[in-house]
């Protein structure tokens, strides 16, 4: 198949400030395309992810969504759906009922438009409950901590296979330097900030397979499964997180806890790049 031009922009999102958020890259009208050449360009991008919007399968979908990180396609990440539907809204994308609907690994994860912010629907955990006491272990070593200084530690699964921790304060959550090397899965931590604050709490993403990239910046997936796993109990039923900060980023994630109990995770997006790429 011979290359064609399609559409381009890099969305940066969970931020209203341009290059403060997490950037990702969103290629429209990527029908054609093979998994080779979408992993090929997501390896080239080098972001923590790289998507590809496609007409859906499913009726109930607007779009179809296909999420890779430099090595490997994942079946939903967070950041990648809000800046992806950001993307497709601002082309010219019309939702066909009250909410945006977005088909991808996971199934069907709706979207809405809230406070000029767009927010999903967290996506029902794959792994929850106790973490294994030799992986505990391994994880406490790699983070340089105590088990002692974890307050709480559990699977948190919606899709790249975190597992979270709780830290005592946002200021113990800030000082980890782990040893990617020997940090055996992904790793959400998470540590509040004193009553009154700005955020609730802090978190940082520590994603030691994702092709060199050691800590990502602001992580919709993690937030949207650490909400699940503490919200309403441990966190307020809504709040926002701050995540970032160690990389000069000022990433907000806005959780929102439903009547219904559905956890909606939402951040500001904007677009910083537009044009075409040759695939």
């Amino acid at each position: 198949m011979s290359a064609a031009s399609r559409p381009f922009r890099q969305v940066d999102v969970f931020t209203a400030e341009p290059m403060l958020g997490n950037p990702v890259a969103v290629v429209h009208d990527a029908e054609g395309l093979t998994d080779a050449q979408m992993q090929a360009f997501a390896r080239w991008t080098n972001l923590s992810e790289t998507t590809f919007l496609l007409a859906p399968t499913d009726p109930a979908a607007d779009y179809r969504l296909r999420i890779f990180t430099p090595s490997m396609e994942l079946p939903f990440a967070g950041h990648p759906t809000l800046g992806s539907a950001h993307a497709w809204l601002e082309a010219g994308g019309v939702p066909a009922g009250e909410r945006l609907v977005q088909q991808c690994g996971v199934g069907l994860v709706e979207l809405r438009q809230s406070e000029g912010r767009l927010a999903f629907a967290a996506p029902d955990l794959l792994r929850s409950g106790p973490v294994e006491d030799e992986l505990v272990e391994r994880i406490v070593v790699a983070l340089g901590i105590t088990r002692d200084d974890v307050l709480d530690i559990a699977w948190a699964d919606n899709g790249p296979g975190w597992v979270g921790v709780r830290l005592a304060s946002a200021e113990d959550v800030l000082a980890l330097t782990p040893d990617f090397m020997t940090l055996p899965v992904d790793v959400g931590v998470v540590g509040p900030w004193p009553e009154g604050s700005e955020c609730a709490v802090e978190v940082r993403a520590f994603v030691p397979h994702a092709a060199g990239i050691t800590e990502d910046p602001v992580t919709g997936s993690l937030n949207a499964s650490l909400a699940q796993w503490l919200a309403g109990g441990v966190l307020p039923a809504s709040y926002t997180a701050a995540q970032g900060t160690v990389l000069g980023r000022r990433g907000r994630v806005h959780v929102t806890t439903a009547d219904d109990g559905t956890i909606w995770v939402g951040g500001d997006t904007l677009s910083t790049i537009h044009g075409t790429v040759t695939l």
